[in-house]
């Protein structure tokens, strides 16, 4: 009996030798990477694409256009990719280099810095501006002028992104050429509170600009409610510029004798 055991006991040693070294190392984990991937509406890409692609408008980083004004114009830089901005005229500068400022040594500008520095440029920069982030998209009923029907998507924002979260948007596009065709949008700025009162704008005015489409000219309507009325005044671009290259982080600096901009109380 105690051979049969002692058998035993060398069989079971011999096989624990014998076991493979790579048995007692664990098996290695393979990590997958997400990829997350932004989705937009089918109806919003048709547009991109039809306007040069967001692919080709996510690689340009300045772009620079001037505003047709006969007693001041403007000429509007911003860096696409952190949103600096700059605008010069004549008579003053604006920016934004993290906070709103102003060089007007004379007193000509009366506006609000804040809102207007960066205002143009959304309008001017559709469609590509309603791929940012925070933004929710959805349905909305079709447009028609001239009798000719645009479809469309709405655009709003999540809580807290940008200066005026609770603004609305509607772009419309020709169901033709899938160009973006129409801009509807709400102002909540001063009040804080959503608006029903949608303002139009028509985009018919198309440059081909380094393998984009943007605009010559957009031109605001007249309306009540959806039904659209005659033209009411068309802001004309002139010089516009979009390429790769960036610009020196001291174009968009506050300049010395500019002023951080300061909300007056009574907004």
């Amino acid at each position: 009996m105690k051979i049969f055991s002692f058998l035993l006991l060398t069989l079971f040693i011999v096989s624990c030798k014998q076991t493979p070294k790579e048995s007692a190392i664990p098996a290695e984990t393979k990590v997958e990477e997400k990829i997350i991937t932004k989705t937009y509406p089918e109806g919003l890409v048709v547009v991109f694409d039809a306007h040069g692609g967001l692919d080709l408008w996510k690689k340009q980083r300045t772009l620079i256009y001037t505003i047709s004004k006969a007693d001041n114009p403007e000429t509007h830089t911003t860096d696409l990719w952190n949103r600096k901005d700059r605008i010069d005229t004549d008579q003053f500068s604006m920016g934004f280099d993290g906070k709103p400022w102003l060089l007007d040594s004379n007193e000509n500008y009366e506006g609000n810095v804040e809102f207007y520095h960066n205002l143009m440029f959304y309008f001017y920069a559709m469609p590509f501006v309603l791929a940012d982030d925070g933004i929710v998209y959805g349905e909305t009923e079709d447009l028609v002028f001239d009798g000719i029907t645009y479809p469309g998507i709405s655009i709003s924002y999540n809580s807290g992104v940008g200066t005026t979260p609770k603004d609305e948007y509607f772009i419309h596009y020709d169901a033709e050429t899938n160009q973006m065709a129409w801009l509807g949008y709400t102002v909540t700025y001063r009040s804080g509170e959503k608006s029903d009162n949608v303002k139009w704008i028509r985009y018919d005015d198309w440059a081909p600009v380094n393998g984009l489409a943007l605009p010559k000219s957009i031109t605001w309507h007249n309306y009540e409610g959806r039904n659209i009325k005659e033209a009411r005044n068309t802001v004309e671009f002139e010089n516009i510029s979009v390429s790769e290259a960036k610009l020196s982080d001291d174009f968009y600096v506050k300049p010395e004798r500019a002023v951080y901009w300061e909300k007056p109380k009574e907004e």
